[in-house]
């Protein structure tokens, strides 16, 4: 993408939102007439803002001072919070919420101004990107080029698709055009402003905390690295014990498989011998039936002789 690009996108965005897609559609054909049909296919191209992306790209251009304090706080709250503890990190949250909650209500007096209604629904995606533009750091950019055409939500953790929340994937690293209401006076002088004074308070007491936490989750885990190596001992002690009972078990069992054996082969052998036997007797009734078939045949032949 081309800085001509960004500026001409810088000068749409900056726009009503009802006017976009008109404007647009213009600057496309001027460019397109003057022989820049690149350049006016580019901005042809260019996607109109949802209502939550144009309130906040409205603030980005009337707030600049003030979006860019939010910014630099975002980041001084990411550097602070890797030392904090749990209840630390849970009032930064509360202190973060509340910061964003103030900021979204200006922004909705802001379209106001312009006779734009923004729902809670809307309210909410405002919310929901000034949030990330503070929790992450490629979201904070994007805020700043004023060119939002989607809304932002992280939770820190996942790593959010900035190039298709913005009306030109390059945009980030360009600051949008600061912009002044109509009829407002640009002023240096102090006085109340009624918005909030948007600063991080250091506080004397944080690498005190800081320590004393480090320190007492040192301790606890050293008491569970006590605890869990009396468990080990404790383990192995059985672990030996078991040990030595299996390899009596298994010595019982290979007796076991031993006696099994001989009396298989014992069996073996009474079964031969067994087979052995019955035929003998089988031969011996046989000589049994014969001998007795004689023995009355003689006593029937005696019979008759006398």
């Amino acid at each position: 993408m081309t800085a001509s690009l960004l500026e001409i996108a810088d000068a749409l965005y900056a726009g009503a939102l009802g006017d976009f897609t008109p404007a647009r559609d213009a600057r496309a054909k001027e460019l397109k007439a003057a022989g820049e049909t690149d350049l006016a296919r580019e901005v042809k191209a260019l996607r109109k803002a949802s209502l939550a992306a144009w309130v906040v790209d409205l603030f980005v251009r009337r707030e600049a001072d003030q979006v860019e304090q939010v910014l630099t706080m975002g980041a001084a709250l990411r550097e602070a919070q890797a030392g904090m503890s749990g209840e630390d990190l849970r009032a930064l949250t509360r202190q973060r919420r509340q910061l964003t909650a103030a900021i979204t209500q200006q922004a909705r007096s802001l379209a106001s101004e312009e006779g734009v209604k923004v729902t809670q629904a809307v309210a909410d995606q405002v919310e929901a990107t000034l949030t990330a533009a503070m929790v992450d750091e490629r979201c904070g950019l994007a805020v700043r080029s004023g060119l939002l055409v989607a809304a932002l939500s992280t939770t820190g953790v996942e790593e959010v698709d900035v190039a298709a929340a913005l009306a030109v994937p390059d945009a980030l690293g360009f600051a949008a055009t600061p912009q002044l209401a109509q009829g407002a006076q640009s002023t240096d002088a102090a006085g109340p402003s009624g918005r909030p004074d948007l600063h991080v308070v250091p506080d004397p007491d944080a690498r005190a905390k800081a320590r004393a936490a480090a320190q007492s989750a040192l301790d606890e885990a050293q008491e569970y690295v006590v605890a869990a190596q009396t468990a080990y001992d404790d383990a192995g002690v059985d672990v030996e014990r078991l040990q030595a009972r299996q390899l009596q078990l298994e010595a019982e069992i290979d007796e076991l498989k031993r006696k099994i054996a001989a009396l298989e082969e014992t069996y073996d052998e009474v079964d031969d011998e067994l087979g052995d036997v019955e035929t003998v007797q089988a031969e011996a009734l046989a000589s049994l039936e014969e001998a007795t078939a004689d023995r009355d045949a003689a006593a029937a032949t005696l019979d008759d002789l006398r």
